[in-house]
């Protein structure tokens, strides 16, 4: 069972990074294009299709994502930041600060993978025992993908 669990959170974590879209930022040359934003609608529209999401849970679904979207724009805010601090250390060969705001995105970047696979638990709470299965063959194919994708970049 636990073995179960630990699946549906790998799947509650990769589906997380397609659910929660990217706070609105300022700066045009890192704003998700038109294009990344319908893409992640289509693959969370998928995946309430591939589940066969009843109308009710498709807007408890929306309703956990909105509210996560919402919790974690400041984390996001502070990942942008830090990236943009971090291209100028680097331009400045500031070793001392490229160490630093390393550490520091190490640590946001695990409060935001904790707060998506938390959004993701509750996602999967609305789930019956049959969507919940096929959630997990789900995952299982896009770790066959992932891991076929990872395979081709080292071997070249």
């Amino acid at each position: 069972m636990k073995r179960n669990w630990m699946k549906l959170a790998t799947v509650a974590a990769l589906a997380a990074g397609i659910a929660l879209a990217q706070a609105p930022v300022t700066n045009p040359e890192t704003q998700p294009t038109h294009r990344q934003g319908a893409a992640r609608g289509n693959a969370r529209r998928h995946m309430f299709q591939a589940l066969n999401l009843t109308d009710v849970q498709k807007q408890q679904a929306r309703s956990i994502f909105a509210e996560a979207r919402k919790s974690t724009a400041p984390l996001r805010q502070q990942l942008q930041q830090n990236r943009q601090a971090y291209r100028a250390a680097v331009k400045s060969n500031d070793q001392g600060q490229i160490a630093t705001l390393s550490k520091s995105s190490g640590e946001l970047r695990g409060q935001l993978k904790a707060a998506r696979t938390q959004t993701m638990a509750q996602f999967f709470q609305i789930l019956t025992p049959e969507q919940r299965a096929k959630a997990e063959k789900m995952q299982v194919r896009m770790q066959q993908r992932s891991g076929h994708h990872a395979h081709r970049s080292n071997v070249g």
